[in-house]
């Protein structure tokens, strides 16, 4: 856990958060606002990022400073112009570094097993969830 202090203040208890960053990459605008907004209630990272297109996620990802990459990063697998299956073939072309650093989960409504399996595979998904997040969820998230 990592504890978090409001900007200035020493007299209110610090909140715990599980993970200081999380990346958001999913066209669907209303699901990532829901999603931050769930992420920010229920103290699951310090901050959160949202990109909707799997390209601009992996530019953000190939600029950002070590220290400041996710932790843990939300794929959508249904993407138009670059879907998250795409996005991971990207990723594995990606320094070591931000391979090691930023955990992927891979989210999805898509019952396929195909999907599933497909995403199973991949050494770079830790966990395939089901839309939509929800507080029994995150708790559950320990990658």
């Amino acid at each position: 856990m990592i504890e978090v202090r409001p900007d200035n203040s020493t007299d209110i208890a610090p909140r715990k958060v599980k993970y200081a960053k999380v990346l958001l990459i999913d066209d669907n605008a209303l699901d990532n606002l829901v999603n931050k907004k769930l992420i920010e209630m229920h103290n699951f990272a310090e901050k959160t990022e949202v990109h909707e297109s799997a390209q601009a996620a992996l530019n953000y990802l190939k600029n950002e400073k070590a220290e400041n990459l996710p932790d843990i990063i939300f794929l959508d697998i249904m993407m138009p112009v670059m879907d998250g299956f795409q996005f991971l073939e990207a990723f594995e072309l990606l320094n070591e570094k931000i391979q090691k650093k930023c955990k992927i989960i891979m989210l999805s409504t898509s019952d396929s097993f195909k999907d599933l399996n497909r995403a199973n595979k991949n050494r770079f998904v830790h966990k395939f969830l089901n839309k939509p997040l929800n507080e029994q969820v995150l708790g559950a998230i320990n990658v």
